[in-house]
């Protein structure tokens, strides 16, 4: 059965690590998550996955609106990130995603679900690409 927990683990906070993600990760949209992912080669922990949320102060001036947004997100990540574990898992990868809200709007939680559903579906579409490249080379 899959544990619907979202433990400080999984949580992307080596800023090394985000430095290195943002430099050489590769991203895609997915409106309203621009999603930045990079698949390291070496990594501590228990967790295939570690995940990040951001909302840009630019678009949204106060940090409730923004806090608010990330629940959102999380949670929605939270609910579907057994997913993507499963597909790592088979694969034997491990990722680190860092998602990043881009809209201008403050969207309802459903629409936001929505677009996490796809932000994964799309991730583990992109990592399969990239598997079956690294194979052939």
């Amino acid at each position: 059965m899959a544990r619907y927990t979202f433990h400080k683990e999984e949580r992307l906070c080596s800023r090394k690590l985000i430095g290195t993600l943002f430099e050489s990760g590769r991203s895609f949209l997915c409106y309203p998550l621009k999603v930045v992912y990079y698949t390291p080669e070496e990594w501590e922990g228990d967790f295939p996955v570690q995940a990040g949320f951001t909302v840009p102060k630019k678009n949204f001036k106060r940090a409730v609106k923004r806090n608010l947004l990330k629940r959102r997100i999380r949670e929605a990540y939270r609910l579907r990130k057994h997913e993507l574990y499963e597909y790592l898992e088979t694969t034997e990868q491990q990722l680190a995603v860092m998602f990043i809200y881009v809209g201008k709007e403050q969207l309802s939680y459903r629409k936001i679900e929505g677009s996490v559903q796809k932000a994964i579906n799309r991730l583990k579409k992109e990592l399969t690409k990239s598997s079956s490249a690294e194979k052939k080379a």
